[in-house]
């Protein structure tokens, strides 16, 4: 491997998505196919290393050491070819012990460790969190049972732990496992390539796959353990493999190391960036210098989503704070708009509860969280809006897959089926009034609601002066931590009255209008943006490629589809 040429461009590999994870992968599925060091022709084959595997194994049966096996099926279908000297075998024929752990009889304090899935780490076996097993109890132990040096751990259970195998070091004494880890113990070959081969994707990814996919509890049972096939390199081979999948597993920490730190300087830096935006200087000039600045280099700085998400928080706050566009003096005054707003409010309830326009207060400086700017005023959401929930009406999934596919059907988050009428026709501003999102933000809370559609009761509908007005509302609400208003956490919720308390800085209208323009174009930037960072990273991707291939294949010995499979 030439290790010189990942490192010289490891700053443009790394910007494909999982580099690291998928060049480890890529060192264990190079080790398994004989790919990763060179075969010697004067090494023992393999065969005839499984013959003194068979000879050795014999010898312990015949002293007691070993229960006599069953044999085991012949080997038909082979997962990919191998080298010459190298030979398909199933585990059971090269270890001398392979078993599950008991359930053990806990001890309350003292007693003897005992090993659970939660001991086996990928980084390796931590026994500070192993609990004991009573000293009484071990008398029930065979002595094959105690873990030696060597010994391989195979977690046997559990979506996320299930697959994940660790080599023993000079175990304490009497150490034993429970049922739900898999003891493996290698015989005349070297544990770290077997432990290499069951965590490379021909074999884990397989067994992860399999138990993140089912409902029940998935186990690797001692049976399917012994069974499992292996592509068996000669004995002197299977070192030099350990020697370079140890060495090149090196070099992916220290490239881990560097991305690391490379990623907590660029996100300390744009975290830093936007906060002098968020809290900016009572400086007017100074804010506006360091705004300008900020949007014009963010772009080199940002090389992931979450800086952009972040970016988009900063705009939508800066925008309800009269820092995304200049005040002007000749606007008409937002005092103004409140009685404009109290009128048509009038107008949308004429005929249904009131017809009489009331007077909307502004709301005391105690009741706000900030100071406004000047022409602004702060109004509590639920004098400024109308709401329109009462004209919602909810349609069972069961009964919508029964009719035509024609119109929008609104959910809490937006647009989650079709249906064959509508309720609404015209611009309206929805906002999610239950589910996770209120408090993860995934998504917008507020959005617009466009043509002829349907909402069901999930999501508030709520009419104001103007499509230019509720976009506005819109990104107040997108703008404002909702927690305060959102009740429960298992099923979190924000009712009408409690989102009629949100207070809310409206500016003059013709102001709205130039602050909704500005974020509009500020957001296509960070559309673009998005853009940008998953081309920067699907280029990173295709360069990785290239660069893996010329760094472990110089000779062109490895097929474009194995490659795309293993970085896949």
């Amino acid at each position: 491997m030439n290790a010189e040429n990942l490192l010289a461009h490891f700053e443009r590999i790394s910007e494909a998505p999982d580099a690291i994870k998928r060049l480890r992968r890529f060192i264990l599925d190079l080790a398994v196919r004989g790919k990763l060091v060179e075969q010697d022709p004067s090494d023992e084959p393999a065969a005839e290393l499984l013959k003194r595997i068979a000879a050795e194994k014999a010898r312990l049966v015949k002293a007691g050491e070993i229960k006599k096996e069953k044999p085991l099926a012949p080997i038909k279908d082979a997962d990919f070819d191998l080298p010459k000297s190298w030979t398909w075998t199933r585990l059971g024929k090269v270890t001398s012990y392979i078993q599950r752990g008991k359930s053990p009889k806990y001890a309350v304090s003292d007693g003897s460790l005992v090993v659970s899935q939660k001991c086996v780490q990928w980084s390796g076996l931590d026994l500070t969190v192993a609990k004991r097993i009573t000293l009484d109890s071990l008398v029930d132990y065979e002595k094959i049972r105690f873990l030696r040096d060597g010994d391989l751990l195979w977690n046997s259970t559990g979506t996320g732990t299930i697959g994940r195998i660790v080599r023993v070091v000079n175990p304490p004494e009497k150490l034993v496992c429970d049922s739900h880890v898999t003891v493996v113990r290698c015989l005349a070959i070297v544990p770290e390539y077997i432990r290499a081969w069951l965590r490379s994707d021909q074999v884990y990814a397989l067994v992860e796959d399999r138990a993140a996919g089912s409902t029940n509890q998935v186990e690797l049972t001692a049976q399917m353990a012994i069974n499992q096939i292996v592509p068996l390199p000669p004995l002197a081979e299977q070192h030099r493999i350990v020697a370079k999948v140890d060495e090149l597993m090196n070099l992916c920490d220290q490239l881990e190391a560097t991305k690391s730190e490379r990623e907590k300087c660029r996100d300390s830096l744009v975290a830093a960036s936007l906060q002098g935006l968020n809290e900016p200087s009572e400086d007017e000039e100074t804010f506006r210098e360091h705004a300008r600045f900020i949007f014009t280099n963010l772009p080199r700085i940002t090389t992931r989503a979450t800086h952009i998400k972040q970016l988009r928080q900063t705009i939508l706050n800066l925008a309800v704070r009269g820092k995304l566009v200049q005040q002007d003096p000749n606007d008409e005054s937002a005092e103004n708009l409140l009685g404009w707003i109290a009128s048509d409010k009038a107008l949308l309830a004429k005929g249904k509860i009131r017809h009489k326009a009331e007077v909307i207060s502004t709301l005391h400086a105690d009741k706000v969280p900030h100071a406004a700017p000047p022409g602004w005023v702060w109004a509590a959401f639920g004098d400024i809006m109308y709401s329109r929930d009462r004209e919602r009406i909810p349609v069972s999934k069961d009964e919508r897959s029964r009719r035509a596919k024609v119109y929008d059907y609104y959910g809490a988050s937006g647009v989650i089926d079709k249906i064959d009428n509508y309720l609404f026709s015209k611009p309206l501003l929805l906002i999610g009034e239950d589910g996770a999102n209120l408090l993860s933000r995934s998504t917008p809370i507020a959005f617009m609601a466009r043509g002829k559609y349907w909402v069901n009761n999930h999501a508030h509908v709520l009419d104001g002066i103007s499509e230019e007005f509720l976009r506005f509302v819109e990104l107040s609400i997108n703008a404002t931590n909702l927690k305060p208003y959102v009740t429960g956490t298992a099923q979190p919720k924000m009712n009408q009255a409690k989102m009629n308390t949100i207070p809310i800085a409206l500016p003059p209208l013709a102001e709205q209008q130039r602050i909704v323009a500005k974020v509009d174009e500020l957001m296509a930037i960070c559309d673009q943006l998005e853009a940008q960072i998953t081309a920067t990273e699907q280029d990173g991707r295709r360069f990785l490629e290239s660069v893996l291939v010329e760094a472990f294949a110089p000779n062109g010995d490895l097929k474009d589809e194995d490659i795309v499979t293993w970085l896949n």
